[in-house]
């Protein structure tokens, strides 16, 4: 009789979570697109997703997004750069080379870099990481894209690298011994054998640092600057989608103009964007579960 009501119990605990997750997403549907509404009454959608000045704040105002669109994809794509490689490197150390022992250590201290806060990268990137790319590149802005970009890419490293070691150490020992019978050495094993059949499970797990990296906030808006900018360079100041919610969030613009809007229509494209990039990511599940079947 206790046993199942411990069963009942956890069963209702459980599906309240879920009911309260759902309607999580559902208010913030809600107040985004009530409020973006409210925005795009005034501003043409296609101005807003095509324009290429982006000056909310300032006279004459103009609200063309593709500025933040455009640094925050650098900051994505120089991050997963950095990221990708490395944490493919480190996951088939990892999960092929290395020892269990010395597995069983390196792991959790890899994840560590999880937990520390992006505020801390922020300052990271300032004081540390920036000093050292102007001392290479004296022309480079004290606020710049490459800094930001580097320390968003260490952050997403753990991510990628223990998503992509539990995605080989889950293929089935067969694979590994089938090719050794067939005289394959370790590297030709980890090379040809594991990293293609796990390629979805990788690609899933790249598609989550990539969301990870979009929504980074604290990190890119002490290191990249808030200057809203189209360019192809790193080492100027740019600003990110979440940078500019920052900004406007700070409490300086009264909440009832166009320019408090502006972050709920950013805020939305942001939302639309990772939601994507979420999609792609279930597609990639979707086809490692339909290849195990």
């Amino acid at each position: 009789m206790l046993s199942r009501w411990i069963d009942h119990t956890v069963h209702l605990l459980l599906a309240l979570c879920v009911v309260i997750t759902i309607l999580t997403t559902l208010v913030v549907i809600v107040l985004l697109g009530k409020e973006s509404i409210l925005f795009f009454q005034q501003v043409p959608l296609w101005d807003f997703l095509l324009g290429t000045r982006w000056e909310p704040l300032l006279e004459p105002k103009s609200f063309g997004v593709l500025p933040l669109v455009v640094g925050t994809l650098k900051i994505v794509f120089g991050s997963i750069v950095i990221a990708l490689p490395l944490g493919l490197l480190i996951a088939t150390y990892l999960s092929e080379f290395a020892s269990t022992r010395f597995r069983s250590t390196v792991k959790p201290v890899l994840e560590i870099l999880a937990g520390i806060p992006t505020v801390v990268y922020g300052y990271f990137a300032l004081t540390f990481v920036t000093p050292i790319i102007r001392t290479l590149f004296p022309d480079t802005q004290i606020f710049n894209a490459a800094s930001a970009a580097i320390v968003v890419g260490i952050m997403i490293l753990p991510m990628i690298s223990s998503l992509c070691d539990d995605a080989f150490q889950a293929l089935p020992g067969s694979l590994r011994e089938g090719a050794y019978a067939l005289g394959a050495t370790q590297f030709e094993v980890a090379v040809q054998v594991i990293l293609p059949s796990a390629a979805a499970r990788v690609g899933a797990a790249v598609i989550l640092a990539l969301s990870r990296a979009i929504g980074e906030t604290m990190a890119v808006t002490l290191a990249a600057g808030a200057t809203p900018q189209i360019s192809l360079g790193f080492l100027e100041s740019i600003q990110t989608m979440t940078a500019y919610i920052v900004q406007v969030s700070l409490g300086d613009i009264p909440a009832d103009g166009i320019e408090y809007l502006t972050c709920y229509a950013v805020g939305l494209l942001l939302f639309i964007m990772t939601l994507i990039m979420n999609i792609i990511g279930n597609h990639f599940i979707t086809q490692t579960r339909k290849l195990h079947l």
